[in-house]
């Protein structure tokens, strides 16, 4: 298959998420009413065809700015999550008004990065989506500004989409904003600026090209978005990053046109767990690794062993994520693990054997499985890929 022949990536697709900025869903009076409608009857045309959608919308907060009569975003926390509280209120109502004129029912489903961090809460998720699938509604997520702090939250919903797109095991990723597509210039300042139609990989150029267009795509700019576009490819689904305000965006998207940047995935995805522990379980703390626990690790295959801790830091449970360290401090993965840090600190540098002795019981013999382990060297191979 041709990375440049699109309708044949696409053909396949059964599950699509379509994640809808605020650039698109919002104008000066309030929500754009009109493109939403259009959009609704694109995605139940897909529908039709048999093609699950799963809808990530931003717009809340800016919906409540306009529901308030404010004229720009006030500076405190609780102003914002107040204006959250309005706006998405407001926001499904006009979901459910549109998609019911097609006579489909929607459900929202709001989240903070904390429920996908926890595995249970995780695949609680999970489940409740794929119900909703099951019964022909369409789910609708957003991030739950109402409660959302700093040490929870996404960052923004181009992240929410890439966790959704892995949540729900979806085939695509369509990420609908208000710009073309990727360009390799700031097309506001440079006439000469040119859209890529596609990427085949997504490496320092790439994210060097987005990080030079900020500002003007809402709070995520294409930077995130190509971050959201490289954690997509690594779970093996494409991306399209395209311009949502542009008449039938959907319908040329699955025709195969030239529109927007398609991101092509590299030919060996990550496993869905490990796409999680690697992107989407924040990690908790941190724990420094002996040479011969390394080679272990990363040139055997092998399992973290109490053996092989040299110091811990932070504090953490059982089943959180932790980031590993060499000794000279250089990150090469991450992981889950079976024990909490105080126990941790019990067994630095401990034989399996001793683990009983020391604790008075044991939970396994392993700090981390290789199975709940991710190494940054994967990740970098993934990315060159």
């Amino acid at each position: 298959m041709k990375p440049y022949d699109r309708k044949a990536w696409l053909a396949p697709a059964k599950r699509v998420v379509v994640k809808i900025g605020s650039g698109v869903l919002t104008r000066r009076n309030g929500l754009n009413l009109n493109l939403i409608d259009d959009l609704a009857t694109e995605i139940c045309m897909l529908r039709k065809r048999g093609i699950e959608v799963i809808i990530v919308s931003s717009g809340a907060i800016a919906a409540g700015l306009r529901k308030q009569g404010l004229n720009r975003r006030p500076d405190d926390l609780p102003g914002m999550q107040a204006l959250a509280a309005m706006g998405q209120s407001h926001l499904i109502a006009m979901y459910e008004e549109v998609f019911a004129r097609h006579g489909i029912k929607a459900a929202q489903i709001l989240l903070t990065r904390d429920d996908l961090t926890h595995r249970r809460r995780y695949l609680n998720a999970r489940n409740t989506v794929l119900t909703l699938l099951s019964w022909g509604v369409i789910p609708i997520f957003n991030e739950n500004d109402t409660v959302v702090v700093d040490e929870i939250k996404f960052g923004d919903n181009d992240s929410l989409g890439a966790m959704v797109t892995n949540l729900t095991e979806a085939d695509l990723l369509i990420n609908l904003t208000n710009i073309d597509g990727l360009y390799d210039k700031d097309p506001r300042h440079c006439d000469d600026a040119c859209r890529l139609p596609v990427v085949e990989k997504i490496d320092a150029a790439i994210t060097n090209m987005a990080g030079a267009i900020p500002g003007f795509l809402g709070t995520g700019g294409m930077a995130s978005k190509i971050k959201a576009a490289k954690r997509v490819a690594m779970q093996g689904a494409p991306t399209v990053i395209a311009n949502g305000l542009q008449p039938h965006i959907l319908r040329d998207i699955f025709a195969g046109r030239d529109v927007g940047t398609f991101f092509v995935p590299p030919p060996q995805s990550m496993g869905s767990k490990k796409h999680w522990i690697a992107f989407t379980k924040a990690p908790k703390g941190q724990i420094v690794i002996d040479r011969g626990a390394e080679i272990a690790l990363c040139d055997n295959g092998k399992s973290l062993l109490p053996s092989g801790m040299v110091s811990i830091a932070g504090r953490f449970n059982k089943g959180d994520a932790v980031t590993l360290l060499d000794e000279q401090r250089h990150e090469i993965g991450v992981g889950m693990v079976n024990y909490n840090s105080g126990e941790l600190q019990t067994l630095l540098g401990a034989q399996t054997a001793e683990i009983v002795s020391r604790l008075g019981y044991k939970q396994a013999d392993e700090v981390i499985h290789r199975d709940h382990m991710v190494l940054s060297r994967q990740i970098q191979q993934r990315k060159r890929s």
